[in-house]
């Protein structure tokens, strides 16, 4: 009977997204995906409180580009602008979340914007720091399935006729890979694959293993490699600074080590010195006369 009247801790509730389209930021800014994420499940952020988790699958859900920002998020779900706060800085020490500057470059101008990237695969500070330099570790570069094994298992959602087989996927993915080794887009493949087809198709995995090997496009010279140009700021002070610096998403002074001399720009005053310098005015503790004004 004693146990009957216990009542279970309370849960935060599921939040799913609205049904009216959230709110996207200017083009550049907003939510960014982190690159190689593991396949969605339900219990991805299962090792998050209740609250925090709650917040982690909405973002999950919202489209690039979407704003995450705390008054944005405080108004589509049933938490306060605090609460909402405290959450992301959670899941920043989480290794989901990090803040930073990403430079984006046009035939005009280069331009800093500010983004939020989000994993929904929790990743270590090594992990976030390759990632700044735009150099992901190798061992998170590939996905469960190839990317030639994907377009062929989706094959059978553009041509119906084509629909194939998990073996033939397999036995077909060495010519896809060559395509794409070649340059090839998607788009390209399935163009070469669906286009002007027999009716009927009596074997699907033979007509695309011909095809395949019959319009098998020259080799394309590759991109010249793109460097990224990307900067994480400290969860607490907002400075900018070296990636593998900060720890959990912290530079040094805000987790109370020693300074790191290569944080923030030459000769910069620390965001933490002159936060304190502006609360002890507030708090008069710094004498009147010792203050300076302008």
């Amino acid at each position: 009977m004693a146990d009957a009247q216990l009542s279970a801790a309370p849960r935060a509730p599921h939040v799913s997204p609205p049904a009216a389209p959230h709110p996207m930021t200017n083009p550049g800014y907003g939510k960014r995906s982190a690159p190689y994420e593991r396949p969605r499940t339900e219990n991805d952020f299962g090792h998050l409180l209740p609250r925090d988790a709650s917040i982690a699958a909405f973002i999950d859900r919202l489209p690039e580009g979407s704003d995450i920002s705390v008054k944005t998020l405080a108004k589509a779900l049933p938490y306060g602008q605090c609460a909402v706060r405290t959450s992301l800085n959670r899941l920043q020490d989480a290794g989901h979340l990090r803040r930073g500057s990403e430079c984006v470059a046009t035939e005009e101008v280069l331009l800093w914007v500010t983004r939020t990237f989000f994993s929904r695969t929790a990743r270590d500070d090594a992990w976030w720091a390759a990632f700044a330099r735009g150099d992901v570790p190798k061992e998170q570069q590939r996905p469960t399935r190839s990317r030639a094994f994907i377009l062929l298992a989706s094959l059978g959602r553009a041509a119906p006729t084509l629909t194939l087989s998990s073996a033939d996927c397999v036995n077909l993915e060495p010519q896809v890979s060559e395509w794409f080794e070649r340059g090839a887009t998607e788009a390209e493949l399935l163009h070469a694959l669906t286009a002007g087809l027999p009716t009927p198709v009596h074997h699907a995995a033979s007509l695309v293993r011909r095809r395949l090997r019959d319009k098998l496009p020259p080799e394309r010279v590759a991109p010249a490699h793109r460097t990224v140009l990307r900067t994480l700021e400290c969860s607490e002070c907002q400075a900018p600074g070296r990636p593998e610096a900060l720890l959990g998403g912290r530079c040094a002074p805000c987790r109370g080590a020693a300074r790191d001399t290569h944080f923030g720009p030459p000769g910069a005053v620390q965001a933490p010195e002159v936060r304190a310098r502006v609360n002890s005015v507030r708090a008069a503790v710094v004498p009147r006369s010792e203050r300076t004004f302008r």
